[in-house]
């Protein structure tokens, strides 16, 4: 098992990495960024990074709930 530096974030921070957003979701980086050109995943641009925005997943997940 490979063990790694970074800290560990939980999921519930309002914005992350495409790398840790990857590590935690279980999906590869190429199809989380395809995903992002398509407008599935919401982002933010901190500085130069572009981030998930994961509060913003969150609440269009809880709110297409309600419609399912």
């Amino acid at each position: 098992m490979e063990t790694s530096n970074a800290p560990q974030v939980p999921a519930t921070v309002p914005t992350m990495t495409i790398e840790r957003f990857s590590q935690l979701s279980g999906l590869d980086e190429g199809v989380i960024q395809g995903h992002i050109r398509r407008g599935y995943l919401p982002t933010i641009k901190v500085g130069r990074y572009r981030m998930i925005n994961v509060a913003l997943l969150n609440a269009q997940c809880l709110s297409a709930e309600e419609w399912s």
